[in-house]
């Protein structure tokens, strides 16, 4: 067995004629510990599941080496729980042909051979000198002086007693372990375990940074990950502990120093701050970052514990797969200009994804534009939408012209999400890259404190229609065929496949993958003029066992309810009734329109394609799928809503703000409404029908695309699943 190619050490796994058990530690110090070396197990081999190691990081020293001498003591340092070989095969006696290993209380000893090529000595025999034998020592706590713990090698002839020679090592211990809150609970603790593997799943392990992509101080005009320095103590809170335990005689660390470092590709990704106390920002400085690769730790005399932060700067994406390491080690100066690092210990962690939330989850902000136009404003609406917020104790943000120039359609704008690690979270607002009027909004009025910014920007061209986040959803919860999506899949719209039609920008779909937790779901909206999925789908709570339906806009289901209607003898109620400027449509009249009947064959045709793919890749049933009545027409052969569009509606709770259809009128009541009231109000929600049509259906959009909801978290960790 050459030096360090094994893991051999106290309290492994051992193989036993078979059976796996586990090695006793020695309750006395110098006794010795006996591994057959063919019988050893490393620590994790064979471990299944879902664990990922920073590919980039540093790794554990090999294991040391320490030459003895007859003529002189030898003098090393140990690290606590690390394992150092001892050569007893170099320098020995002439005509030595067998040894004896002893040390003081404080240091373990094992003897490490071959049992097929070496018998294990009986009693207090010696060992033969073999080179299928092998020392290991380790300590089990620091020094408290220099020097202080001794182990002697003896010499002998076989069957003989008399010592031919001795070698004396003297060793210094020191507790060197670099620590994060490996076990998810929100807090350092202590672990010798392994820190560089990344595990996902209720049973997983590892630490977790949050982006720090808010800005907590009013100071600064950027986000907090592009400050060098710290600019607000609250920034601390959005940051991971890290804790560097460097306890040994201060004396040892005149010729060691400790080295804190990050791999070259982790450096753009992470900061790392020092701590030295206090509660001036002063007390804060940034050593490790894009700027600093490596940092010499400035221990002071008899300084035990440096706590540092550590903060995320980079999201999760085509090109990061969301893991770095920090590492720090123990380098031997003594002998300049060589230095010798002794030990590295390395932590790896995994960056928050950022996740959304579906309509299921509770509305927390309800955001809106104020515009005015050639149709005039859109206060009516305002007030409308207004009243919705008040039945569901959901605070109201008006955007003001000033602001939005302009530009209503705050849903395409923006989509928000948030990011979790166990001892925090925060919203996070994703501003897509249409960059219209409201494309200062979102990093100038929404980005705060605990409140991140991220964007994506299209390189060398622009934005198309299906890059607004009208076009980006995500589904509640679902389980399909057995694999568990505890946070919902995102759901975009897309070409029809290999059609080479339009599409999400590359940059946007690659960073919606790359969150790895919500894993996103195409589908088939480049039949809309508009082409956002908004238009044809929306989710609502239901306070059954599923917990949901999926709508989806029909023209067939509409198309056979106005011929109901017709058998009833209403086929001269009107479509638009009561609506200034707009041509009325009978019954009569839009049946037998053969045009709108052709459109709306071939848009039931678009959806039905889509209706297959989500009840696949979402494990729905039919049961889960509630048809609206809707008709829509081609206009340059994409597709437009006839009437304003239902399924494009706010949903706050079991209140569903739905666009007033303004359909036949029927003993009063408007049938179309009355049809969505029967589908939707014996599931316990309540249907607020709202006029906007002047300010949003007549500009190809609807209360969805003119609205936007901030939501509660899921109650569910992202770590706890396995993607």
């Amino acid at each position: 067995m050459e030096p360090g190619g094994g893991d051999l050490s106290l309290g492994r796994l051992i193989r036993s004629q078979g059976e796996i058990k586990r090695e006793e530690e020695s309750t006395d110090p110098s006794e010795l510990t006996l591994l057959p070396v063919n019988e050893v197990s490393r620590r994790g081999a064979g471990q299944t599941g879902c664990a990922e190691v920073a590919s980039q990081g540093p790794r554990m020293a090999p294991q040391r080496a320490v030459q003895l001498s007859l003529k002189k003591p030898t003098y090393a340092v140990c690290v606590v729980g690390a394992e150092t070989y001892v050569d007893v095969h170099s320098n020995v006696p002439r005509g030595a042909e067998t040894f004896g290993v002893s040390g003081r209380s404080g240091v373990e000893i094992s003897v490490v051979y071959d049992p097929a090529r070496v018998t294990e000595p009986a009693g207090k025999a010696r060992w033969p000198l073999n080179a299928k034998v092998e020392v290991i020592i380790s300590v089990d706590t620091a020094s408290k002086n220099f020097n202080d713990l001794k182990v002697t090698v003896s010499y002998f002839r076989r069957h003989e007693d008399n010592a031919l020679g001795h070698s004396v090592l003297y060793l210094t211990g020191v507790d060197i372990s670099l620590d994060v809150d490996i076990n998810r609970k929100g807090q350092v603790k202590r672990n010798r375990g392994d820190k560089k593997t990344w595990r996902w799943g209720p049973e997983g392990y590892g630490a977790i940074l949050l982006v720090n992509c808010d800005r907590d101080s009013l100071r600064s005009r950027q986000r907090d990950l592009a400050n060098s320095h710290l600019m607000s103590l609250d920034d601390l809170k959005d940051m991971s502990p890290m804790v560097l335990t460097c306890d040994g005689p201060d004396k040892l660390f005149d010729s060691h120093k400790l080295v804190l470092n990050v791999p070259f590709s982790d450096s753009k990704r992470v900061g790392v701050f020092c701590a030295r106390g206090g509660n001036s920002l002063s007390d804060y400085k940034q050593v490790l970052g894009p700027q600093h690769l490596s940092y010499k730790v400035e221990r002071q005399s008899g300084e035990r514990n440096i706590r540092f932060y550590v903060e995320g700067l980079t999201f999760p994406d085509a090109d990061f797969l969301g893991l770095v390491s920090l590492s720090v080690s123990l380098v031997d100066v003594g002998n300049l200009p060589e230095e010798v690092t002794l030990f590295t210990d390395t932590v790896a962690f995994r960056m928050s994804p950022w996740i959304m939330t579906p309509n299921t989850q509770r509305p927390l902000e309800l955001y809106v534009c104020s515009v005015v136009d050639s149709n005039g404003s859109n206060e009516k609406f305002l007030r409308d939408i207004s009243d919705l917020a008040l039945k569901t104790n959901c605070k109201l943000v008006i955007c003001p012209w000033v602001e939005n120039r302009n530009d209503r359609w705050i849903q395409d704008e923006i989509e928000f999400g948030y990011v979790e690690a166990p001892h925090k979270y925060f919203p996070v607002v994703f501003d897509s890259p249409r960059d219209r009027g409201l494309k200062d909004f979102p990093y100038k009025k929404i980005l705060g404190p605990d409140f991140g910014y991220v964007t994506r920007e299209i390189p060398f061209a622009g934005a198309s229609g299906l890059d607004s986040f009208g076009n980006l959803d995500v589904s509640p919860p679902v389980t399909v065929g057995g694999k568990q999506y505890p946070l919902g899949r995102v759901l975009i719209g897309s070409s029809f496949p290999k059609s080479g039609g339009r599409r999400m920008a590359k940059v946007v779909r690659d960073f919606l993958k790359a969150q790895q937790v919500q894993e996103p779901l195409e589908l088939y909206s480049d039949w809309l003029s508009v082409g956002h999925v908004d238009e044809f789908l929306s989710f609502v709570p239901t306070s059954d066992q599923k917990g949901f339906r999926l709508l989806l806009a029909s023209p067939s289901v509409c198309l056979k309810l106005f011929q109901e209607k017709k058998e009833q003898g209403y086929g001269e109620a009107a479509q638009f009734d009561g609506l200034e400027h707009q041509v009325k449509r009978s019954i009569n009249d839009m049946l037998a329109d053969r045009s709108l009947q052709s459109d709306s064959r071939y848009v039931q045709k678009c959806i039905d394609w889509n209706r297959e793919v989500l009840k696949k890749e979402l494990g729905l049933t039919e049961r889960d799928i509630v048809d609206i009545p809707q008709l829509f027409f081609l206009r340059d052969s994409y597709a437009e809503a006839f009437f304003p569009d239902m399924v494009n509606m706010v949903v706050l709770g079991k209140y569903l703000g739905i666009p007033k259809p303004f359909g036949p009128i029927i003993n009063g009541r408007c049938c179309l409404e009355e049809k969505v009231r029967s589908l939707l109000e014996p599931l316990g929600l309540h249907c607020v029908f709202i006029n906007d049509y002047l300010s949003y259906h007549k500009l190809m959009g609807e209360i969805h695309c003119g609205t936007n909801v901030r939501r509660e978290p899921f109650s569910f960790k992202w770590w706890h699943m396995v993607p």
